[in-house]
């Protein structure tokens, strides 16, 4: 939930804030990619990825929102 969180909080600031350093500050990103997976049964065949893992200061927000209001509940 919280990488789901912090990508609409990213796309709403590239939408909505001007040009300036802190919004580049905000959306500038490093990825990571791992894959393909494959694993392969007797019977089943499956092939994922690759997966792409993107970070950024907004995408952290969203994770830390999302282990705070899990926090509250526990």
């Amino acid at each position: 939930m919280g990488l789901f969180l912090g990508g609409l909080l990213t796309e709403l600031s590239e939408t909505f804030l001007p040009e300036s350093a802190a919004r580049d500050f905000l959306v500038t990103s490093v990825a990571a990619s791992v894959g393909p997976f494959e694993l392969d049964l007797v019977a089943v065949a499956i092939t994922l990825g690759p997966l792409i893992l993107t970070l950024n200061v907004l995408t952290l927000v969203g994770i830390g929102m999302v282990a705070f209001v899990a926090r509250s509940w526990i």
